[in-house]
């Protein structure tokens, strides 16, 4: 490995499922329902899943590209390329976990904005947020692990609240079954695929894991948990809405909080809202984190100097995303640009390690 990272600052197996969780959990899951919906109606819970399954194959990929250098991408590039190849092939995942970021923290601001503060500052919310964030960030990688793992536990009960629909839940919504082509699958699994991105940042922290061996489990683990969660999300989505109602709703998650009352609250999903704060915390500080990662590998800046350009070009950028129709392009090409990497990229990259190994052993 050609940098070593100190015993003190890795963390243990079991966390990466806290980290690879927390990832593939953010602002897609308030409204990915009607996408997946309009192109495989009610069948699409056949493609939450499958496109759940086809990302353990990536995850095993993963492993076996991380264990030839026992480093990162950056160490699996200079194995395959070279040293200045590698590096100079790294340097694209500065800008894409800044799109990462930027996606984020736009997409859940449009959220408040719409759903609690219409006249919220977009750069004020923004520059409080990259605050916290460097403050994490700068903590080092144990301190952004510790706010994955209460981005996760924390908000855990929030999965609870779906119960509430049960009364008005009507299970033959979900009938007739098979109704659509493979075609019709296959492009809502494509569009699934999508909001289950996140879990590439293995690439990046796998150095910071004590026994990356024993940390397999728990990475195939946390992806099965998410799969799991979309699925049963799914499931109540379908039986509460009708597929018409469904496709009125862009944000349908939070449109189902509407039925839950409690005698100390009247509208639950502006705690809803409150609480996605932690929940997108952790993914906007491992995003910074990867980028700047990038940047000291590459360059040998100090890390916390890649964070601080980072949040300054996030705070400059999402200035310029203010109409529905300009975020969704950022978010649509976000999410081609993740798919690429995650279904085209990291394959071919894992087909050329097992070329190069046979090369050299040669």
């Amino acid at each position: 490995m050609e940098q070593l990272v100190p015993e003190k600052a890795k963390v243990s197996p079991f966390l990466v499922f806290f980290l690879v969780h927390s990832m593939q959990v953010g602002i897609g899951v308030l409204g990915f329902q009607r996408i997946i919906a309009l192109t495989a109606g009610y069948d699409a819970w056949m493609s939450v899943i499958f496109a759940g399954l086809s990302i353990h194959i990536i995850i095993w990929m993963m492993y076996k590209i991380l264990e030839t250098g026992d480093g990162d991408i950056v160490t699996a590039h200079s194995f395959v390329f070279g040293k200045k190849i590698g590096k100079l092939l790294s340097l694209p995942f500065v800008l894409y976990f800044l799109m990462i970021a930027l996606t984020l923290l736009r997409t859940f601001i449009e959220v408040v904005q719409v759903w609690m503060f219409q006249d919220m500052s977009t750069f004020w919310y923004s520059f409080a947020f990259c605050g916290l964030a460097i403050y994490i960030i700068f903590g080092g990688f144990r301190t952004v692990t510790g706010v994955a793992f209460f981005g996760v536990v924390l908000p855990a009960y929030l999965i609870l609240t779906f119960f509430f629909t049960i009364p008005y839940a009507d299970v033959k919504n979900l009938l007739p079954i098979f109704d659509h082509s493979i075609k019709d699958l296959a492009m809502a699994s494509y569009q699934m695929s999508l909001t289950y991105l996140g879990y590439e940042v293995l690439l990046f922290f796998y150095p910071y894991i004590k026994d990356p061996q024993k940390s397999k489990k728990w990475a195939h683990l946390g992806v099965l948990y998410t799969t799991v969660l979309y699925t049963l999300l799914t499931f109540v989505t379908f039986t509460y809405f009708s597929e018409g109602q469904l496709q009125k709703n862009i944000w349908a998650t939070l449109t189902m909080w509407k039925v839950v009352e409690m005698p100390f609250v009247e509208r639950f999903e502006y705690i809803g809202i409150a609480n996605w704060n932690i929940i997108i915390l952790p993914n906007f500080c491992i995003a910074l984190w990867c980028g700047s990662r990038i940047i000291k590998r590459v360059t040998n800046i100090k890390q916390k100097y890649g964070v601080l350009a980072l949040a300054i070009s996030t705070l400059i950028f999402i200035n310029f995303f203010k109409s529905r129709d300009q975020i969704n392009t950022l978010i649509d090409y976000t999410g081609k640009i993740a798919f690429f990497l995650n279904y085209g990229y990291i394959p071919l990259l894992f087909f050329l390690v097992l070329i190069v190994k046979k090369v050299k052993k040669k």
